[in-house]
């Protein structure tokens, strides 16, 4: 979007821990902003820098300037391009990112090789002012993302190889919400790098854990629902431990922008890891439901990610969100296709295959999950998807989920409190069921959709992502107020 020059910038400073605070104040007519330091450790830091516009009018563009001490640079960045001559570092819209509406902000996030503070700082010209200290949780603005055209996206993330390393631990600074009710710290760092056990989803130390969190709807559709303050309230408001990045394949997704939304995956999952989040990374196929018609992009969509992330404890890999129209024989081919892609450069990733008939494990198609059992994927450390709506989907198939979940590795990757279309009234009776079956049998699940479309799964009421508000029970639709509490209770870990 775009605005007057009146823009405020929330730079990421060094600092010592990852819960301090820096800010920039712009002259006096400019509204302040806040930034956490994601992440530090002894030889750098993580920020994320936030550029608002207070003001009514639109900008098309904006450009931050930052200097840095001999010795310290900027090393990546991500949802920004980055371009440096001496120290310093000169950070513009990454293309989709460049106009901010009246009110709105967008982010972007670097990576600094060093410990070196910013020793000046300029955006759009104008000078900022430093302060550092902890606020208070109301002195953060309201932050509201910009909106994206679906074939744009941000410059490429840099490898694994290039990252430094990030702790688990990073305490993202939040607007108001109430105390998180899980002890301890975040669900990442209690948990670390999660494997299959039996029929389980272990954590590091081999305990049965259940992972719940909330689906986006397609990314591309919805970039201003993906912001950090978005992320922010799921990991302090809700309490979620997982955020499932729904990425098209078709529909002007991945195969209209491979790049831009490869970046864009990648950039959500940092940002779900410096909250502390597991980051399900969802290759959506839905038309065509033939997973083979994608085969070629899949591979070369989970050799760049998993190469880039396999260092990170936070990813789970969904390989086909639902296939359909296809045999079990079929979408098993595939799988052994492609997990050994992402085993070339991940060996310990959680993988999750999609199942017959909407991943329902065949009942939507009249069969029944006896073909998985009787000829699994050829493959350790996988999980098979389940989907259900609870409005449409009932005691059939939850007899179907009890008898599968003595047999196999269920992940509900997706479920909806309405019918299977999306739409409608929310079910309350049936999704309670659905949710009590599956905290029962320590079954993870993400929910769809963490978005504010005008339809009865969508979490977020028409308008909320605009606007930047994400936190508290009043932007949320009645499916959103239900899901989140069931999600804030707490965690068994």
């Amino acid at each position: 979007m775009k605005r007057t020059l009146k823009l405020v910038l929330a730079s990421a400073l060094a600092v010592a821990t990852v819960s301090t605070v820096a800010f920039f104040a712009l002259p006096a007519s400019a509204e302040a902003a806040s930034f956490t330091v994601t992440n530090s450790w002894n030889s750098g830091y993580q920020g994320e820098v936030s550029v608002s516009n207070p003001a009514s009018a639109k900008i098309s563009t904006w450009k931050v300037e930052l200097t840095l001490p001999a010795g310290s640079t900027v090393g990546q960045s991500w949802n920004a391009t980055l371009a440096a001559a001496g120290q310093k570092f000169t950070f513009t819209p990454a293309g989709w990112n460049a106009s901010i509406a009246g009110g709105a902000s967008t982010s972007f996030g670097f990576i600094v090789n060093g410990t070196g503070r910013p020793t000046s700082c300029t955006v759009n010209g104008q000078a900022c002012t430093g302060l550092t200290g902890t606020p208070s949780a109301t002195s953060s603005p309201t932050k509201a993302a910009t909106t994206a055209p679906t074939t744009s996206a941000p410059t490429v993330a840099p490898t694994t190889s290039s990252a430094a390393p990030k702790p688990t631990t990073a305490s993202p600074t939040v607007t108001a919400s109430p105390t998180p009710t899980k002890a301890g710290s975040t669900p990442l760092a209690l948990n670390g790098q999660v494997k299959v056990c039996g029929t389980n989803l272990c954590n590091e130390s081999g305990k049965k854990i259940q992972l719940r969190g909330v689906s986006s709807h397609g990314i591309h559709w919805f970039p201003s629902c993906y912001t950090g303050s978005a992320l922010d309230a799921l990991a302090t408001d809700w309490n979620a431990d997982l955020f499932r990045i729904a990425m098209y394949v078709q529909e002007g997704g991945y195969e209209s922008d491979p790049t831009g939304l490869t970046t864009k995956v990648n950039s959500l999952v940092d940002m779900a890891e410096a909250r502390g989040m597991y980051a399900l990374i969802d290759f959506h196929i839905l038309n065509p439901g033939d997973p083979s018609f994608n085969l070629t992009r899949a591979k070369e969509f989970f050799a760049k990610v998993a190469a880039r992330n396999a260092g990170k404890k936070n990813v789970i890999y969904e390989i086909a969100n639902e296939p359909n129209g296809v045999s079990w024989a079929t979408i098993k081919n595939y799988a052994e296709q492609v997990i050994p892609v992402i085993r070339a450069n991940d060996p310990d990733g959680v993988v999750v295959v999609g199942t017959r008939g909407w991943s329902s494990l065949g009942v939507s198609d009249g069969a029944s999950s006896a073909e998985i059992v009787s000829n699994p994927v050829n493959a350790s450390n996988i999980m098979y998807a389940f989907h259900f709506y609870a409005a449409s989907h009932q005691d059939n198939y939850r007899a179907e989920v009890t008898k599968a979940a003595a047999s196999l590795p269920l992940f509900v990757t997706e479920f909806g409190t309405v019918s299977a279309s999306g739409d409608g009234a929310v079910d309350t009776a049936s999704t309670n069921t659905w949710i009590d079956l599956l905290d029962k049998l320590k079954i993870s699940y993400a929910n769809w959709n963490f978005a504010d479309k005008s339809e009865g799964s969508s979490i977020l009421k028409p308008g909320a992502c605009s606007a930047g508000t994400f936190s508290g029970t009043g932007v949320l639709t009645e499916s959103g107020q239900l899901i989140r509490s069931r999600i804030r209770t707490a965690d068994d870990f």
